[in-house]
């Protein structure tokens, strides 16, 4: 049996109010729900072990969007004019989801599965939440086995977050830290990794001349103040990215794509690792 669609003919339908309630905060506070946005967000979200409570479509989208809803899942129908606004702004690809969170994994739960190279990415103050799910969709591009995020960063399942992400977060595994200092001494020194901070210093490592180890845990600091002091000081290496023409930095979005481009991709043939 597929799912079962409804047709909504009153945006004060009790059956889309978590819909009408898009703020964060509100959706966190809600039964720890969320909300996916976009056709291919939603699909990915319905493809994952992530649980959807409800799918909110335009007409047009319903036959493409139906097939791939788990029963017992509702559908409901809006025409599109209506979608936009609950939304607040024309929104033209006619799909969203809610979503049930789920705890997010420990570095205890991830630790055995990783073999062979492995790369971190470690977030210990990322607030924005459009450069937390670019991060996010970078880290899945480039093969990160985990994000570890420090108890300052925004929260990955904010909208703006899993918008853009594109929905990795529902695939990337995401540790959630409660004490980084502590879990980044534990890596360090336990688990072998060598922490890479991502600097604006001159005298810093040129990222072109580096190589890595078995074991690599990327650290990129806040958009405005970098990494702290604190977090400096426990990282084995400090990495900078050269730049030309007086350019000050990067987004941190665009920094980590390069950083882990550079440390993830294939060896020239011929050539032995390291």
């Amino acid at each position: 049996m597929g799912a079962t669609r409804y047709r909504i003919d009153s945006l004060d339908d009790p059956r889309i109010a978590v819909y009408r309630n898009l703020k964060d905060r509100t959706l966190a506070r809600w039964e720890g729900r969320f909300i996916a946005e976009g056709l291919l967000v939603v699909r990915r979200l319905l493809a994952s072990d992530y649980a959807a409570e409800s799918v909110l479509v335009a007409e047009r989208r319903s036959d493409e969007i139906a097939p791939h809803v788990p029963p017992g899942v509702p559908v409901y129908i809006l025409p599109a004019r209506e979608i936009s606004r609950i939304v607040g702004f024309g929104f033209h690809a006619g799909a969203l989801a809610c979503g049930r969170r789920k705890p997010l994994g420990s570095l205890d739960d991830l630790a055995p599965t990783w073999a062979g190279p492995v790369t971190l990415v470690v977030l210990p103050k990322i607030t924005n939440a459009e450069n937390l799910g670019g991060l996010l969709r970078i880290s899945a591009a480039f093969g990160a086995a985990a994000v570890v995020l420090g108890g300052e960063c925004c929260d990955p399942f904010y909208r703006q977050a899993i918008r853009v992400s594109m929905g990795t977060v529902f695939a990337l595994p995401i540790v959630r830290s409660g004490h980084l200092p502590a879990d980044l001494a534990r890596l360090r020194d336990d688990g072998r990794f060598e922490l890479a901070a991502a600097v604006l210093d001159p005298d810093a490592e040129p990222l072109h001349a580096a190589r890595r180890g078995e074991r690599l845990a990327l650290l990129f600091g806040n958009e405005a103040t970098g990494l702290d002091a604190e977090t400096l000081a426990l990282c084995t290496r400090r990495l900078t990215l050269p730049m030309q023409l007086g350019t000050d930095s990067l987004n941190v979005a665009v920094a980590a794509a390069v950083f882990l481009y550079h440390f993830t991709r294939p060896p020239p043939a011929g050539t032995a690792p390291g």
